[in-house]
């Protein structure tokens, strides 16, 4: 089985979604994650990023990645180490692969149900759930959108999972679980460095983590000072 990292194994509308050449926003402006599909933005250090979930229901697998390289990133495995625990909150300050905080966490209005265990969906991961052709993930999302925007994926990381509820039994097994949020509920994060995020709207909709309805749906974002 071969592997390229930016390399999609499929298509979908996230080649499109660049909110400008380079994915340098509009400040204050909100913007569309369409259902299924990844987008890419700048920001600098000491802006915020806000992503809404918009109805309430949709899993944000978010990544980022410091500037001018790709190469150091959001790391899920040394945030869990630095803050001892697999559920960041606000006031935390979420690390990458070298150990740098690279994001502060200032405003939850959700419940702060989100994770750090899983990797992001791909083709394979589909394919196990039984899918017969391609199936939009999240992986390919992420590459997508880099793409979008004149970038290349180094690697694929494992994301921070937002909103996505993923109980952990006393015996360490896990369970894949609807969202526990509300209709724009939103998680802001203030960038320690500069940064380019990806997001992508979860098009995961074989198990429940995106509602009862496994029904996929869009989120919004905007870049604020």
């Amino acid at each position: 089985m071969s592997f390229t990292a930016s390399q999609p194994d499929g298509s979908n509308d996230s080649l499109k979604s660049a909110i400008s050449a380079d994915g340098a926003p509009a400040l204050e402006q909100q913007y569309r994650i369409p259902a299924r599909c990844g987008v890419a933005v700048k920001v600098a250090k000491d802006q915020t990023i806000e992503v809404q979930n918009t109805h309430g229901t949709q899993v944000c697998d978010f990544w980022a990645f410091c500037q001018p390289g790709l190469d150091e990133f959001l790391s899920m495995a040394h945030t869990r180490t630095s803050l001892s625990s697999v559920f960041p909150k606000v006031g935390d300050k979420i690390v990458s692969n070298v150990r740098r905080p690279m994001f502060e966490i200032t405003e939850d209005t959700s419940p702060g149900v989100h994770d750090t265990l899983l990797s992001c969906c791909d083709i394979n991961r589909y394919k196990i759930l039984g899918c017969k052709e391609y199936h939009d993930n999240c992986t390919d999302n992420l590459r997508m959108a880099l793409m979008a925007i004149g970038l290349q994926a180094p690697s694929i990381p494992d994301p921070f999972n937002l909103w996505m509820n993923i109980p952990i039994a006393p015996n360490g097994s896990t369970a894949f679980e609807p969202t526990v949020s509300k209709p724009q509920d939103r998680v802001r994060l203030k960038a320690l460095c500069d940064v380019i995020v990806v997001m992508s709207a979860c098009p995961q909709d074989m198990n429940p983590i995106n509602g009862v309805d496994c029904d996929p749906t869009e989120l919004h974002f905007k870049v604020i000072n």
